[in-house]
C-alpha cells in the first residue's frame, strides 16, 4: 500500500468493523455510546464493529453513525479514514464546555470556526489556515433546531488537546483573553482534516458544562443529568438535519480557497 487513499480503504473497515459500502453518504460522527445506541434503536439496525475501535450503524435509508473515540487524534483519524469513502456530509455531534455567560447547559452552538489549538491539525495545513465548517450544512442543521423552537449559539470555539484544565488559572484567562464561546477537544482537526481531505462537515455541539467556574467542571452526577435531558434532542436535530441534506441532494461542498 503505497498511497494514502490505498491505506485508507483497507484501516476504515479494519477500524470499523464495516464495509466501505455500508457506510452512507451522509455520516454522524459522536463521542458517545448511547448515542449510537440510541441511533441503532431508532433505525433497528445493527451496531457493526462492537469489538472494533470505530463502531458503526447504518439507517436502511443510508444514513452512517460512527462512535469515533475522544480527542483531537482520533477525529484526525476518522476524518483520514473517511477519505476512502468521500461522504458527501459529516456531522459531529459532540459535547463542549461553555465558556461564556451566554452558553448555559443545554444550549446548542454551532461555530462559525475553531481556535486551533490541539496541535494534531498542524500536520495537515499552517497555522495561517481558519478551521471552518461547511456553512451550508450548518444552514440545515439550524433549520432544524429552529424548527422546534429551540435557541442556539454561534462563535467561535477553542479546541485544545488537554483533557484537564479547569485548574489551570492561566489557561482559563487565555481563554477568557480569546473570546471563545466554548471548548472541546475536536472540532478544530475536524474542520481542518475534513477540508484537507475535502469532506464537506459541520459540528453542532451540546453545551454540557460551564468549566470557567469550579461549581461548574463537570462530574459524572452532572453529564448523567445532561444525557438524559439533551442527548436524544441533539441526536434527533443531526438525524433530521442531515436526513434533509441527502433527501434535497443539495451540493454543500465548498470550493477550495
Amino acid at each position: 500500500m503505497r498511497t494514502k487513499l490505498e491505506i485508507a480503504r483497507n484501516w476504515l473497515p479494519r477500524y470499523t468493523g464495516t464495509p466501505l459500502e455500508s457506510i452512507g453518504d451522509y455520516v454522524l460522527l459522536t463521542n458517545f455510546q448511547d448515542y449510537l445506541e440510541s441511533f441503532a434503536e431508532m433505525f433497528e439496525c445493527e451496531i457493526r464493529g462492537t469489538d472494533r475501535p470505530m463502531p458503526t450503524a447504518t439507517s436502511p435509508g443510508g444514513l452512517s453513525i460512527i462512535k469515533f473515540g475522544m480527542g483531537s487524534a482520533n477525529a484526525a483519524t476518522i476524518m483520514d479514514l473517511l477519505a476512502a469513502r468521500q461522504p458527501k456530509g459529516v456531522l459531529f455531534l459532540g459535547k463542549c464546555g461553555g465558556l461564556r455567560k451566554s452558553t448555559e447547559i443545554g444550549h446548542f452552538i454551532l461555530p462559525i470556526a475553531a481556535i486551533r489549538g490541539e496541535g494534531t491539525s498542524d500536520d495537515y495545513m499552517p497555522p495561517e489556515v481558519p478551521a471552518l465548517p461547511s456553512f451550508k450544512l450548518h444552514k440545515f442543521v439550524s433549520d432544524k433546531i429552529i424548527a422546534r423552537g429551540h435557541d442556539y449559539r454561534t462563535g467561535v470555539v477553542y479546541t485544545t488537546n488537554r483533557r484537564l484544565w479547569e485548574w489551570d488559572d492561566t489557561f482559563r484567562q487565555r481563554l477568557q483573553h480569546l473570546s471563545a464561546i466554548g471548548i472541546d477537544m475536536e472540532t478544530a482537526t475536524l474542520f481542518i482534516v475534513g477540508h484537507v481531505n475535502e469532506i464537506s462537515r459541520g459540528a453542532l455541539l451540546l453545551v454540557s458544562d460551564v468549566p470557567m467556574v469550579p461549581e461548574g467542571v463537570k462530574t459524572d452526577e452532572s453529564d448523567n443529568m445532561v444525557t438524559a435531558r439533551y442527548a436524544r434532542m441533539h441526536l434527533e436535530i443531526g438525524i433530521e438535519a442531515m436526513t434533509e441534506v441527502g433527501e434535497k441532494g443539495e451540493q454543500i461542498k465548498h470550493w477550495r480557497y
